[in-house]
């Protein structure tokens, strides 16, 4: 299974998540900023990040591009994980370099078929 880093600024969306993805055996880590998020992917390396994009200083449209632009972490596919639904939103986090977009909430089978489909 997959090590997966959620970049969520809020506590229930993270614990939400998390719980979906223990139950599916995947390892998990947690950022709460994008700032974060930056830091702990360069650390641990995970095979991809959950990326939501409304959160303090960093957004995760400037994260995700930051990760999948810097050497070390290009490899790592983002997925945003947002409650934006906007086309425009989804437009702009593909050009940041993100591999999917999904739109909260999210259910388990959304969650583990995007990761899936990236990390193949």
């Amino acid at each position: 299974m997959a090590k997966v880093l959620i970049v969520d600024d809020s506590p229930t969306e993270t614990y939400k998540l998390t719980s979906m993805l223990e139950k599916s055996g995947h390892e998990v880590l947690t950022a709460e900023t994008g700032e974060d998020g930056i830091a702990i992917a360069k650390k641990e390396l995970p095979d991809v990040v959950l990326m939501d994009i409304v959160m303090p200083g960093l957004n995760g449209f400037q994260a995700t591009r930051q990760l999948t632009k810097a050497p070390e972490t290009a490899h790592i596919p983002v997925i945003i994980v947002t409650t934006k639904d906007q086309q425009t939103d989804r437009v702009w986090g593909m050009r940041q370099g993100a591999k999917d977009f999904l739109v909260k909430p999210v259910t388990a089978e959304m969650l583990t078929g995007a990761i899936a489909k990236v990390t193949k």
